[in-house]
């Protein structure tokens, strides 16, 4: 198995993943929604007609398709979204759509969105409980539409993916959401790190070290079930620090600098776990990190039109009603600055796994101000690892 994914064309040329912001209308009210969601749809957002042009575009970014994720605020809370849904799938695009957890996600819209050609959806799902869940959202009753809806979308055959984002709110949690996810079911389990923009807030980040921990972790419940990160771009460091130690059976702990929050996680996904096994033949379940980052392979367009590199990245670098999508990934002096890693600064351009992550540029930009400052939550030390050459094979088996 590749440890490191790379898609086989140039990631300057086309993305990977196109993600539109169909509308900033939703029913909850989540601690950390970087679009700030408000009740109804705003008018002034791309019509039809555009968001069919818009379609077509992304179409034309060439084959193979990028994957095509409708997100909101809700998308459920657009009234055309089922027509929006047709029309990308009929294009040729692999249409996915990301809905909120609310009174809206019934079995019946998950059918019409199966119908109308949608490959999969991802539901977000913060906790292990209501309680914490259902806080974490500001709606009570959130936890249970959505896991009535997880139950819904297997019935309907919808490919799934459970997306939680980690904040102080859910840290200790994990290896019980851990639990959920592998008893009820997905096909991915992304895992979010909180990004301070819209709702989010810098107090309800959890300390680097704590980063850290979560990523082992991750690598840990990995042999378990497929997943992946999203604005947890060094994940794909310990990915590769992992398996170098595996290779010569090695602990991570004395390596890795990792702290008392591991050591808890540790043992509750060692107790969530009792009694079974990873699979005989590993490689078929877990997910390889992808080797995609903001402007590099990614690209997010609002509910009006504008491309970001990111959508917890607020810099726009054009609108696709008055430039076309691809010509703004390919030629906007953002995109490129971002995509060449020789100009990130700090750490992160001191780094040896530069080349594989990048760190979070949606985070530096949102702590610092500087998209190409260092990622700010990562403890890593550049050059630090004992086992530079080990590495270093790792990174030359993947090119």
């Amino acid at each position: 198995m590749q440890l490191i994914r790379q898609p086989a064309y140039d990631l300057k040329e086309r993305p990977f993943l196109v993600i539109w912001e169909t509308t900033r209308a939703c029913d909850l009210s989540c601690r950390h929604c970087r679009a700030e969601a408000q009740p109804e749809h705003d008018p002034t957002a791309l019509s039809f007609e555009q968001s069919c042009n818009l379609i077509r575009q992304v179409e034309e970014l060439g084959t193979p398709r990028p994957l095509f994720i409708m997100t909101g605020g809700d998308p459920l809370k657009r009234q055309d979204i089922f027509d929006l849904v047709g029309y990308a799938s009929g294009q040729g695009l692999p249409v996915a759509v990301s809905p909120s957890g609310t009174p809206l996600l019934t079995p019946a819209n998950l059918r019409r969105l199966k119908d109308a050609g949608a490959k999969a959806i991802s539901l977000s799902v913060d906790a292990s409980n209501a309680e914490i869940h259902d806080a974490f959202r500001r709606v009570p009753g959130s936890f249970e539409w959505t896991i009535n809806g997880w139950k819904a979308a297997h019935q309907a055959g919808l490919k799934l993916q459970i997306n939680t984002t980690v904040t102080r709110y859910n840290l200790h949690d994990l290896p019980a959401m851990f639990a959920l996810v592998r008893s009820l079911g997905a096909m991915t389990w992304s895992v979010f790190f909180l990004v301070p923009t819209g709702r989010g807030l810098p107090e309800d980040e959890i300390p680097a070290e704590d980063y850290e921990a979560v990523l082992n972790f991750l690598y840990d419940a990995s042999k378990y079930i497929g997943l992946k990160t999203t604005e947890g771009h060094h994940y794909k460091r310990v990915v590769l620090q992992r398996t170098a130690l595996e290779a010569r059976g090695l602990p991570p702990e004395p390596y890795m600098g990792l702290n008392g929050t591991y050591q808890e996680l540790k043992a509750g996904l060692a107790e969530v776990t009792r009694g079974t096994e990873p699979p005989a033949h590993p490689d078929r379940m877990r997910r390889s990190p992808m080797h995609v980052n903001s402007a590099d392979g990614f690209v997010f367009i609002s509910l009006h039109g504008d491309v970001f590199p990111s959508g917890y990245l607020p810099l726009s670098a054009g609108n696709v009603r008055e430039t076309p999508l691809g010509e703004i990934y390919r030629q906007s002096p953002l995109f490129q600055s971002l995509r060449d890693k020789s100009q990130l600064k700090g750490r992160c351009g001191q780094c040896e796994f530069r080349s594989i992550c990048g760190g979070s540029r949606s985070r530096a930009y949102a702590v610092t101000g500087d998209v190409l400052a260092e990622e700010p939550f990562c403890s890593y030390q550049p050059g630090s690892f004992a086992f530079a050459d080990d590495i270093q094979a790792l990174l030359e088996a993947r090119t």
